[in-house]
Formats: structure tokens, sequence, C-alpha cells
């Protein structure tokens, strides 16, 4: 299980290396609404492409091992502990928009103005917008921690009453 003080910790981490990366997933959520809604058990990244080596050493530095390689998609680190890093990396457009290649051969669309910051721990933090966590998680049923995510934006008011 990731903790609030393991994202801050990766956070950290990250900003010292000067490493860019936004937090997805359901810490991603809880980032945009400003507290922890609930158990997370790892912590989604998005980086540059080009940042890869860099944030793959780093992770290696502080413990966590290659667990589930879908590279160019995403690859989980998991240290001892149990605690994962899922590492997604972007590729960047010239208008600040990115894609994530994936493992079917398409392709995840990141608008120029999905990368926004939210708060972990009274931390500011960058994270992945609303809309597109709404985006993420369409077209598939989703399990019961995806229904309670959406729920927790729309009560936010960071999505709409009526968004699935």
């Amino acid at each position: 299980m990731m903790t609030a003080e393991d994202v801050v910790a990766a956070h950290e981490a990250l900003l010292r290396q000067g490493i860019d990366y936004w937090i997805g997933g359901g810490w991603g959520i809880d980032a945009l609404i400003g507290e922890q809604t609930r158990d997370h058990d790892d912590l989604d990244i998005s980086i540059p492409s080009g940042s890869l080596e860099a944030v793959l050493a780093l992770l290696d530095e502080m413990g966590f091992r290659p667990h589930t390689n879908w590279l160019p998609t995403r690859i989980a680190m998991r240290d001892a502990a149990g605690r994962e890093i899922d590492v997604h990396p972007l590729v960047f457009a010239a208008d600040g928009s990115a894609w994530l290649p994936g493992v079917d051969g398409g392709r995840f669309d990141y608008p120029a103005d999905s990368f926004t910051t939210g708060s972990i721990a009274d931390r500011s933090v960058p994270c992945i917008s609303a809309s597109l966590q709404q985006i993420f998680h369409s077209g598939y049923e989703l399990a019961d921690k995806d229904v309670a995510d959406m729920a927790a934006l729309r009560t936010a008011g960071l999505l709409a009453e009526d968004a699935p």
C-alpha cells in the first residue's frame, strides 16, 4: 500500500532530480480533491519519455525493482515492502499535449490542458485533470474503487453530476 507519506517522499525525490511528472490514478484523484479518500495499492506517475532512464535509476536507488514491464506503455516498480510505483512514459508534442502508447498499438491522448496541480498531505503536487481522469475511467466495467473515485470527483464539484 502507498501512503500519503510515500507519495510525498517520491514527489520530493523527483523534484530533487528535476524530473517533471504528473500523478494519475487514485492518488491523482485524491490530489485533485485535496484529501485522501481511500487506500491506494500504488502510485501512478506520467513522465516525459526522455526521463524514463533517470526515473528508473532514481526508483532503483529508492529500492524499487521492475515488477511488470509493459513498456512503452508502463513499467511497474515494486519495493521489498510491496509499495508500487507505475511509470507511464509520455511522448510530448510542441504544443504541450502528449500521448501514451497503448499495449495494443493504440494510444492515449493527453491534451495540453490536462496537466494541472493538486494537493497531497498539504503539498502541492502535479497531477492530471479531472476531465482526463474521467476519460481514463470510461470504456470498461468500472471496479468499485473506480466508481468511488468518480463519485468523489463529482462530490467535490470537479465533474458534472451526470458524469459516469
